[in-house]
């Protein structure tokens, strides 16, 4: 006896639809029951089998007797994670002839079962409904309630079923009606109120305003600093005057959330830039991702967001150095035994780092270090890494003035007003190309867009003389004047422009 279904397994953050199938053999009806799972299942989806009888037989549902076999096809690609329970328990009851066999082969289903017959949610649901929107066989998509907002935001056509337990999904296939969930899908302004606000920011006039020119262009930021003045403060800031977040990124970011679990209850979307800080004792795994099946790292879940690394110099050289790929990129592979992945990691990276190894990097503060021990501890960043972050800031100490007054910078939705028009020059730019900020122009777009006069090539040679800039640090170079420009809605790069994006690699000399 056959019956079947659709379902689908998560690999990185692509889901690829799997037909689950089964086969019951009768004759041996009064023989002990045995069923076995194949198709390249790992031991979770094995532990289906008592999850799913205990679920049957919770929810009163029969059971098959004799041989079963159950199949998740195809056999190549690696099943894991307890999403396929519900399919199994469904195809089991379509075998004993209990619910519509040809209703549920027209069908997709996902969910994990509790052993009460419960359905619970299960992560990449999102990456699940975009695929099956794409599978014409497939005409509805069943899935755990609390992931059915999350699942309709990208069903297109589908619709989409919330199932709590297995007996509403028997019911289901036994033609009682049943209402698709529909979700609206929310903008990319929601939720910023609650960010800490630049106003709060006491002095640092030019950390501010790199972090103004970093949201406006997409660039990297490094912050040279001692501790207690304002560096994290500054940073969290950031997201705060980047422009809201388009559809497209939205799905994108929520995507990634989903196949991390880390969308919140009632939240299906992501609608607010990410703002991700981890830890400088982070592995190079941890980071940018991996595992047996890997998963997307710290980068990833940063995407479209801020990437903020606290105490610079204190991550481990090799970690520090897996971060080339994606600020060249935008995206991070990972190489397995078993495959490989791509996850898309498009994030604003902002450093923060001590002076010295005491933090206060001034013989007048205090500082004890010797040359040698501050030259060591800043060779832990290396050159290429440094080559890469656009603009390089030096935070120094506040005077007391500035300690006793209280903040009087601009607020954050004013220095917003001026990003989002910076950035509708730079989308008009690039409406042909597949990005739409400065920071991501590739040689071509800089000899097209930023063509330098005269005056400004002699102040570039004298700068490529004084600092030694490769040319990948030329390169920065330009794109910082460019948004600069953006920003004074100027359409040609002027020499004060130039002026103030070499200013921002002075601190790059890390042998100073």
């Amino acid at each position: 006896m056959l019956a079947k279904t659709y379902s689908a397994a998560v690999v990185g953050i692509d889901a690829f639809p799997v037909e689950v199938e089964i086969h019951a053999d009768r004759k041996g009806a009064n023989s002990p029951s045995a069923v076995s799972i194949v198709g390249l299942p790992d031991a979770a989806v094995k532990e289906s089998r008592d999850r799913v009888r205990s679920a049957l037989q919770s929810s009163g549902c029969p059971l098959l007797q004799g041989t079963t076999v159950i199949n998740l096809a195809p056999a190549d690609l690696r099943k894991e994670g307890a999403a396929f329970d519900l399919p199994i328990a469904l195809v089991m009851l379509a075998a004993a002839g209990e619910i519509d066999g040809a209703k549920l082969a027209g069908a997709a289903v996902v969910g994990e079962l509790a052993l009460d017959g419960t359905v619970r949610p299960v992560r990449g649901v999102l990456s699940i409904a975009l695929r099956m929107r794409e599978e014409k066989q497939v005409g509805a998509l069943l899935v755990p309630a609390a992931n059915a907002q999350e699942a309709a935001l990208a069903s297109g056509r589908i619709p989409v079923f919330p199932v709590g337990t297995l007996r509403d999904a028997a019911d289901f296939f036994q033609g009682k009606p049943m209402l698709p969930c529909r979700t609206a899908v929310a903008d990319g302004t929601a939720g910023d109120g609650n960010l800490p606000d630049f106003s709060e920011v006491k002095g640092q006039v030019m950390a501010r305003r790199a972090m103004e020119i970093a949201a406006a262009g997409s660039h990297n930021v490094l912050m040279s600093g001692p501790p207690g003045t304002g560096k994290s403060l500054i940073s969290s800031c950031l997201p705060g005057i980047l422009p809201p977040m388009t559809l497209e990124e939205t799905l994108e970011t929520s995507r990634i959330h989903s196949v991390l679990g880390l969308l919140e209850p009632g939240k299906p979307l992501v609608n607010r830039r990410p703002f991700v800080a981890p830890h400088h004792t982070a592995s190079d795994v941890g980071l940018i991702g991996g595992g047996k099946n890997p998963t997307p790292g710290e980068i990833s879940r940063a995407h479209n967001g801020v990437l903020f690394l606290d105490e610079l110099p204190e991550f481990k050289r090799n970690v520090l150095e897996v971060l080339r790929q994606p600020l060249e990129t935008g995206s991070v592979s990972i190489s397995r035994a078993n495959g490989s992945c791509t996850f898309p990691a498009k994030f604003i990276l902002i450093a923060a780092m001590n002076p010295c190894p005491c933090g206060r990097g001034d013989y007048e503060l205090g500082c004890t270090c010797k040359p040698d021990e501050k030259r060591r501890y800043r060779k832990k960043i290396s050159g290429p890494l440094l080559d890469r972050i656009d603009l390089h800031v030096e935070v120094r100490q506040l005077t007391q003035e500035e300690l006793l007054k209280s903040p009087d910078g601009e607020s954050s939705a004013a220095i917003r007003e001026r990003v989002i028009a910076a950035r509708r020059i730079q989308e008009e730019r690039f409406r042909d190309r597949n990005f739409h900020a400065n920071g991501q122009m590739t040689g071509r777009d800089l000899q097209k867009h930023c063509r330098i006069a005269p005056a400004g090539q002699l102040l570039l040679r004298q700068a490529i003389a004084r600092f030694k800039l490769s040319p990948r640090a030329y390169d920065r170079i330009l794109k910082v004047a460019r948004t600069i420009a953006d920003l004074a809605q100027s359409e040609s790069i002027q020499e004060s422009h130039l002026f103030e994006a070499i200013g921002y690699r002075g601190s790059e000399r890390i042998d100073a």
